[in-house]
């Protein structure tokens, strides 16, 4: 909305629908919504979590939630581009860089599930089965949705501030379309998972 709040951004002299901040928000916020309506009952399947305070809810999830994703995943994603990127534009192109690359989005993405278990432990209205394993185990599993994403919102519009012409000019529509087709990645990889563990799915009944 005000993007020179702070420092003179690019985005202030762009239309609203062509701002890098309003088509990551959007990429964001499907994200977000995806995770909550649908990867929220994998937790409850194979990790055994619950959330218990009193709530309006869609399909199961406190309606809150879909909001707190938002600003945790904007967070998240904030710090994963600023190393990511530092990592691109420190070290020539290569196969080192590459898994260099590789090794930073993996431990980045079991870092920040494993932070965000940790931190909100005390929270009194989210319990698990087995906290231990939730903290573990858990924290791979969740980690899971980074290894897809931490990628993917780095490359997001990557050619924006680009002046070259031919430069790929990425829409609202290509935004929103982007985060659903890496959402269903993540939402694969995660029933993978708890296809080999043998885990039977339920979805919008009570954990």
């Amino acid at each position: 909305v005000m993007p020179s709040a702070c420092f003179d951004s690019p985005d202030a002299r762009r239309p609203l629908s062509e701002r890098y901040s309003a088509k990551a928000n959007l990429w964001l916020a499907a994200y977000s919504f995806i995770g909550n309506y649908w990867y929220t009952h994998y937790f409850y399947s194979v990790l055994k979590a619950a959330y218990t305070m009193p709530a309006h809810r869609l399909n199961n999830v406190p309606i809150a939630l879909y909001f707190a994703t938002h600003f945790y995943f904007s967070t998240y994603h904030v710090f994963s581009n600023a190393c990511l990127r530092k990592v691109v534009t420190t070290y020539e192109a290569g196969m080192k860089r590459t898994i260099l690359y590789i090794g930073v989005v993996i431990v980045l993405s079991y870092f920040t599930a494993f932070m965000e278990t940790l931190t909100i432990s005390s929270f009194p209205y989210y319990s698990f089965e087995d906290r231990n394993m939730a903290y573990t185990v858990g924290s791979a599993f969740y980690g899971i949705y980074f290894l897809v994403s931490f990628p993917a919102f780095y490359a997001f519009d990557e050619e924006i501030d680009s002046s070259e012409q031919g430069s790929r000019i990425v829409t609202l529509w290509d935004a929103f379309v982007s985060s659903c087709g890496y959402g269903m990645m993540i939402l694969c990889l995660l029933d993978f998972v708890r296809l080999y563990l043998g885990i039977p799915l339920l979805v919008g009944t009570l954990p």
